[in-house]
């Protein structure tokens, strides 16, 4: 007996991009635990999502740079597709309504706003993959380092040529250089905390294979011996396209 070909899905009529914050004890979500809790939130939300064809739809997400397990983020991004054209303005409220505390939608726009002149002539919507090229970090406070040690420590670091680390991956343990990916690197004060307390603040260029704030870390201490105390927090504040002349991290969602 002959197998009947799957159902073929419309393609979406609309493209919605979302920026969203990671918060609190949310920043322990895992991705898979995201995109889980995110489905359901569009599914209580009755967003028309467009849906992918073949034998098991799913509906049409795309997630790019997720922040690593355990890292607060300002600056998290994703792409949904719609089978009817809605508002960005509702979508954000129905969504707002619809997830937790700590995993909190901050900006939502139609994609093709985005559209821009390709050299073909033809104007297209850049991949957010595309843009998303740097990130900027804060590490801290870092427990117990004085501006001094923390200054010295990064003008060591900024020195060196390379720094090489270690890593568990799924393929065992991988060494890999941390300092190509470092644009920027700098010692600032944590407001809210004691006068003393410092922090880092980080610019990382996207690599293959990713380098990590808490791999700059771990470089650190291996070249300096700075010690940053038990889980400083990383969060990131801005993710988007590099200005190459100026190093800034600039706005995804700039027309």
């Amino acid at each position: 007996m002959s197998r009947q070909p799957p159902e073929q899905q419309a393609p979406p009529v609309q493209r919605l991009r979302i920026r969203y914050a990671k918060r609190g004890r949310l920043r322990f979500t895992s991705h898979r635990d995201f995109s889980r809790a995110f489905e359901r939130a569009v599914f209580r939300a009755r967003i028309p999502m467009a849906y992918s064809s073949g034998f098991n739809p799913h509906p049409r997400i795309s997630y790019a740079g997720a922040a690593p397990t355990g890292s607060a983020s300002e600056a998290e991004y994703l792409e949904i597709a719609l089978a009817q054209v809605v508002e960005p303005a509702d979508v954000h409220a129905q969504l707002a309504e619809a997830l937790p505390d700590g995993l909190d939608v901050l900006e939502v726009i139609d994609a093709a706003t985005l559209r821009r002149p390709q050299p073909s002539g033809q104007a297209a919507v850049p991949s957010l993959a595309d843009l998303l090229q740097a990130s900027r970090w804060t590490i801290g406070p870092l427990a117990g380092v004085s501006a001094a040690d923390a200054e010295a420590a990064v003008t060591r670091f900024l020195a060196e040529e390379s720094v090489l680390v270690e890593r568990m991956t799924k393929k065992g343990l991988r060494e890999f250089d941390a300092r190509a990916a470092v644009l920027d690197l700098g010692v600032r004060d944590t407001p809210g905390h004691a006068d003393d307390a410092v922090s880092l603040e980080l610019v990382l260029r996207h690599t293959v294979p990713a380098v990590r704030p808490d791999d700059v870390l771990g470089g650190l201490a291996r070249l300096t011996g700075l010690d940053p105390g038990p889980s400083p927090l990383l969060t990131r504040l801005q993710q988007g396209p590099l200005d190459e002349a100026t190093g800034e991290v600039g706005d995804p969602f700039a027309r």
